[in-house]
């Protein structure tokens, strides 16, 4: 079974969202450090970018199925690192190189073998298939668990552990997915002459994607203020992705179509690329470890904690 149309759309999409992206880490870091950054055309011009990233991966929820364009994401750590070696000159390490080689072998592995995108006339159906049975289950315990890590384990053990924050995120962020493809395809067949927007369904999921977003983006940010990034952002991409996964299999039963060997190969696919995000996370420090005849007592310089605090700050709002 060849690649369809569609899934041609958004694979393209996501891949130009992953490009953009991973660039915009780049543009930024050309710009100085400390909270001056919000004053460097560098910085502005990295955010531009990011947008322009962001809402070509929007789109592409719009035409391809989210197992496709979810797992895609791990390519803007490729093309990002893979910049930074040449631009920044910091150096990756035979490590990352394997981490890269993986998660291209992994989307491949998804991207010729992913489900085709289910024919949709109008947002209503979208709707049905978000009120049937299943994902109304599916929802439903997204949103107890939720409530319960908000308001009973956060305030306990949010600054101990990281599965709190990020399990917050994860959980809403499948929910926000859905919302967004929903959104997405309305928007898609508006452009073609279908307005979409005269019915509420449209409306009540654009209210869940801003409500959902928020949510994320505070208890994200919340995570990265507390927790090593190069930590969190493994963790958050493995536990959002999968539950993406599962949301969208539940929602739009994306593998009833297909036979269990493609089943398999997109799985391993998917355990492929985390494999090389973890691997590129993991060794991302190995090449630029500080020389080792200085003294450990040596204190690090300003510029050096303000040229960290702006990229921890970049990442808190790329990471989304």
């Amino acid at each position: 079974m060849g690649i369809s149309p569609d899934n041609v759309h958004g694979l393209v999409l996501a891949v130009s969202s992953s490009v953009f992206i991973g660039s915009s880490f780049i543009v930024k870091k050309k710009g100085a450090g400390g909270h001056s950054y919000l004053y460097e055309p560098w910085w502005w011009a990295g955010m531009i970018v990011m947008i322009v990233g962001e809402i070509a991966n929007f789109a592409a929820y719009a035409f391809a199925p989210a197992i496709l364009v979810t797992p895609l994401g791990a390519l803007s750590i490729i093309f990002s690192a893979v910049l930074a070696h040449f631009i920044l000159k910091e150096k990756l390490h035979i490590f990352g190189v394997l981490g890269c080689v993986l998660c291209v072998v992994g989307s491949t592995s998804i991207v010729l073998h992913a489900p085709q995108e289910r024919a949709i006339e109008s947002v209503k159906e979208v709707w049905h298939l978000a009120t049937e049975p299943g994902f109304l289950v599916y929802s439903g315990v997204v949103l107890v668990v939720v409530s319960v890590l908000i308001f009973r384990f956060a305030p306990l053990y949010g600054q101990k552990n990281m599965i709190v924050y990020v399990g917050i995120c994860s959980l809403m962020g499948s929910i926000t997915v859905m919302s967004v493809k929903a959104l997405g395809i309305a928007l898609k067949l508006t452009f073609s002459g279908s307005n979409q927007f005269i019915y509420y369904q449209t409306w009540l999921f654009t209210i869940v994607v801003v409500f959902a977003c928020l949510l994320q983006i505070n208890y994200l940010n919340k995570a990265l203020d507390t927790f090593n990034t190069a930590v969190i952002s493994p963790v958050y991409y493995v536990m959002f992705t999968s539950l993406t996964i599962l949301a969208s299999m539940i929602m739009f039963k994306e593998w009833d179509s297909q036979n269990a060997s493609q089943i398999v190969t997109e799985v391993c696919g998917f355990i492929t690329i985390l494999s090389g995000t973890f691997l590129l996370h993991r060794t991302k420090d190995m090449g630029n470890a500080p020389n080792s005849k200085s003294s450990p007592e040596t204190p690090v310089s300003t510029k050096e904690n303000s040229t960290t605090s702006a990229n921890t700050e970049e990442q808190q709002m790329a990471i989304f």
